[in-house]
């Protein structure tokens, strides 16, 4: 079982920044890749971008140059660094971790609010 704990959402201003942070913890030994999504009101959720074990890298056409995702595989952290925000980017964010076992796990959320 792996636990994802997400942090650092909050309101952010239009052209401004935020960073998430999001933690793991339980069987996370397991993980080899994790990644961001956010879900937006009476939106389906979607992929914001991802990153492996290796530093492979990967992100949506939407936040492609404005958003950076990293990680820290000592402390099995996963960043996601928000520059030049927009208000389309109000949303839900959630990290997901995958398993060598091909099982994904979610954390809870952490809301971003992109307003003025």
């Amino acid at each position: 079982q792996v636990q994802l704990v997400e942090s650092g959402g909050g309101l952010g201003q239009p052209g401004g920044s935020l960073t998430l942070s999001c933690a793991a913890s339980g069987s996370s030994f397991s993980i080899y890749a994790m990644g961001w999504y956010r879900q937006a009101p009476g939106k389906k959720r979607e992929l914001v971008a991802t990153i492996t074990n290796g530093g492979s890298t990967n992100y949506a056409d939407s936040v492609k140059g404005r958003f950076t995702i990293s990680r820290d595989n000592a402390k099995i952290t996963v960043y996601l660094q928000m520059n030049s925000l927009k208000p389309e980017d109000t949303a839900v964010y959630y990290c997901k971790a995958l398993t060598g076992g091909g099982m994904g796990y979610w954390g809870k959320g952490t809301l971003v609010t992109v307003s003025s």
